[in-house]
């Protein structure tokens, strides 16, 4: 584990108190589980982002051709 010192507004120290407290875990878990999930949704974008720069677009276009013309599933409609 590694420790860190971080500097944030008071009013956002004592909101981060307060969900922490209602999520049952504490501050420091909390901090972990929020920062461990904007990593993760940093992560995937840019993960996203290099599949989109490999992609072919004609390839896409084919693979839709592929599909079967068939009405949607109930509730899939547009």
């Amino acid at each position: 584990m590694s420790t860190l010192t971080i500097s944030m507004p008071e009013g956002l120290a004592k909101q981060l108190q307060v969900c922490a407290a209602e999520e049952g875990v504490t501050v420091d878990q909390f901090i972990a589980s929020a920062a461990g999930e904007k990593l993760s949704a940093l992560m995937t974008l840019d993960h996203l982002r290099e599949r989109a720069a490999r992609a072919n677009r004609q390839d896409f276009i084919d693979f839709l051709k592929g599909s079967p013309d068939v009405a949607p599933i109930p509730g899939d409609e547009l």
